[in-house]
């Protein structure tokens, strides 16, 4: 990877990094040691946190939590604009936000509720797979 990318990620491509038995742990590798840039708002963390907990423990949860709130490569966004382009599930609309206020690179999702967003000419969000992720960190 030539230049750092900022991305957003949304919350299954995050649970499935964590585990250094994944063969997604890249990801929350590069994310540990600063070689990508991630997006991130309250409501995004608060998500991370409910569904890290539901599948892996509360306490697990928290230390992942804990751990991206001081890592360098975490950026705090604020979005002040709420654009409302994804309509089937509503409460995704906080990644697409989250892209557009960090003006992020890429969204990342496995979340077919985001194809809608390769339709929509503005904002200009760009959607990859897992898998497309995993090759752009490994180039």
């Amino acid at each position: 990877m030539k230049n750092k990318l900022k991305v957003v990620l949304d919350t299954n491509i995050l649970l499935v990094s964590i585990s250094d038995r994944s063969e997604f742990y890249p990801i929350f590798k590069a994310i540990r040691d600063n070689k990508i840039d991630i997006a991130v708002s309250n409501d995004i963390l608060l998500e991370y946190e409910e569904i890290i907990s539901k599948k892996m423990g509360h306490d697990i949860a928290e230390e992942v939590i804990r751990a991206l709130i001081f890592l360098p490569s975490i950026h705090k966004t604020t979005p002040y604009f709420h654009w409302q382009l994804i309509d089937k599930d509503k409460d995704d609309n906080k990644f697409v936000d989250c892209v557009v206020a960090a003006n992020a690179d890429y969204l990342v999702t496995n979340d077919k509720h985001f194809d809608i967003l390769k339709n929509i000419d503005f904002p200009n969000i760009k959607v990859i797979n897992i898998d497309e992720f995993m090759e752009l960190l490994i180039s």
